[in-house]
This record gives structure tokens, sequence and C-alpha cells, in this order.
């Protein structure tokens, strides 16, 4: 399944039905009066969340999305029918922007949450309510309003509590498929992850927490170089960030001071957000040269660093423990 976490969508509510001019006629009913009836509403555009989805790649192929107008007013001061609504699903985790001015409308983050995004036609007025003590046969009924119509952006920021970030070949995919059930494209060379991938890891207590592996980062990817930035939105949401590193690197330092610029400069506080470092592939160096760059990461972080291996999942025991330690749990 292609994934895809932006689109652009039209909407287009219903148009109300128009009011009608008609009069009683009855047998033995002299004077019947008006009684055009009033047009039906124009059906409501709502979106709502839907767990079930996973990509906007439904609105690739289909932009416009209209509801059902309202049908005319009848006879006997009958209303018409009002349009049926129409209901858009969207994947938990979807902002909606206007296109135009870009304030954000609504944020669908739980299950079943609905937006409303465009409000249906009122009906036209039949000649019945035109009825009055100076005009007893009033002829004049008014059409129905059209529908509401916005152009919207749709961006998805995927639903995790943590977040692994690093360079391309840092182990990310290696490291989510070892920690959940999550099956990602791995190989031995860089940006093998194309799209962030979720996995569910089990916390202590039995339930689920959700790791979200971020393609590799590479310097000046705010500016648009490489992949990451693409995909730096969906960690906007998470509450830690793992923060992996090659070992077998020759700078470990100059590793983590590129993935922290382009965090800075992405912005939305990125930089700011609580961050676990870790040291990966640790099985490729021997003991002395892994203490050296233990040593040098932390004292560039200025905080523990962890040494691990997701290849033969060493010390994975440790890294699960601080995860559950900075997320309270």
């Amino acid at each position: 399944m292609q994934f895809i976490d932006q689109a652009r969508i039209a909407v287009r509510a219903g148009r109300g039905g128009d009011g009608i001019v008609a009069f009683r006629r009855e047998k033995y009913v002299p004077a019947g009066g008006p009684s055009g009836g009033d047009g039906g509403r124009g059906g409501d555009v709502w979106l709502e969340a839907d767990p079930n989805l996973q990509t906007l790649l439904d609105f690739k192929f289909k932009r416009l999305f209209e509801a059902v107008d309202g049908r005319r007013g009848g006879p006997n001061k009958s209303t018409g029918a009002s349009g049926d609504h129409l209901t858009i699903k969207v994947p938990c985790g979807t902002e909606v922007r206007d296109l135009r001015t870009n304030i954000l409308l609504g944020d669908l983050t739980d299950k079943g949450q609905r937006l409303l995004v465009a409000c249906g036609g009122r009906g036209g007025l039949g000649n019945a309510h035109y009825l009055s003590n100076r005009n007893r046969a009033p002829e004049k009924c008014t059409e129905g309003r059209d529908g509401e119509e916005w152009n919207l952006q749709l961006e998805l920021k995927l639903l995790a509590e943590v977040g692994i970030i690093g360079l391309p070949n840092a182990g990310k995919s290696t490291l989510i498929s070892v920690l959940s059930a999550a099956r990602p494209k791995i190989a031995d060379y860089p940006f093998t992850t194309l799209v962030p991938n979720l996995g569910v890891v089990r916390r202590p207590t039995g339930d689920g927490t959700v790791f979200a592996d971020i393609p590799g980062l590479i310097a000046g990817a705010a500016q648009g170089a490489g992949l990451g930035h693409d995909f730096l939105r969906h960690i906007q949401r998470t509450r830690l960030l793992i923060h992996l590193v090659d070992a077998s690197s020759d700078d470990v330092v100059a590793d983590l001071m590129v993935v922290e610029q382009e965090l800075e400069a992405y912005g939305n506080g990125l930089a700011e957000r609580p961050r676990l470092v870790a040291l990966n592939k640790i099985e490729l160096l021997l003991e002395e040269e892994l203490a050296e760059k233990l040593e040098q990461a932390r004292a560039h972080c200025g905080q523990p660093v962890l040494a691990i291996s997701a290849a033969t999942s060493a010390n994975l025991d440790q890294l699960r423990s601080g995860v559950w330690r900075e997320l309270g749990i």
C-alpha cells in the first residue's frame, strides 16, 4: 500500500431546495389560500476519524466531494426532503487546514471524532410564508441557498508515543522489528526506509505503546534534502525520541550533531523533546573502542548514553526500561 500523508481536496455542501408557489384548491374550500412548501436543507460534509485507515491514499484519486442537494418544496405546505449528509473517513491523526489561509480547522485524533467542514445551504421559502392580512394570495417564493464550498489541506501525523530517529543506516528499522511485530524493509545500504513504520511494543502492564521509525535524516534535511524532512511531522506528537547512532561511525559526535541541528532547524519543539541516546551496532567494536565512543557521546549530550545492538538484541532491556521510565510507566 502506498503511503500518502498529504492531500488536497475540495468539499461542496448540498444546495438548499427551492420554495414553491402553490394554492390550496379543494372542493368546498372556497378560500384555500397559499400552500407552497419550503425547500429542504442541503446536506452537510463531515470528516470522521477512522482507525482502520493508515494513509491518505484514497484522496489521490478522488479530490471533489459533494453532498446531496435538498429537494424543492411541495404543495399543501409540504417541506422538501433534506439532502443526505456526506461523511468522509480519514485516518486518525489527520490535521485539516483551509488551503487558502492555512488556518487549522481541526485535528482528528480519536476514533469516531467528527469535524463539520461544509454546511449545507438553507432551503427556500414557499409562498405560504408570505401570507398576511394585506396580501391574502402571495405569489412570492425564494430559492434555496448554495452550500458552502472549501478547498482543504489534509495532513497526516502518525499517532506514536515514541519516535526513532537517526542518520540513514543507523539501524532504526532493525530496532523496531526486534522490539515489535513490525516488518519494515531492512538492508545494508542507506535510505532503505522510504516511509515511516509503526510498531506496537508491549509495556510491562500488558498494553501497547506505538513506536514510529522515521526515515533517516541527513544534513540539510530541514531545507528539503533527503527524505527525513518530509516525515519529521510524524514525530511532532511523540512524547519521547530515541536517537540512534551507528557506533561503528568514525565520529559519533558529528553524527549526533547532524540530527540535532536538523531537529532545531525544523522547530515545533522537537529539539526540546525528551530524548534517549543509544549507540547501536556495538557488536562491531572492541571494548576499548566502545568505551571511548560512549564517553565522547556522553560528554556531548550531557546525559547517559546506552550501548545496544539491535541485531543481537544486546542491552535492549535497558532501552525498554529507559523508555518506560521516561514515559512514567
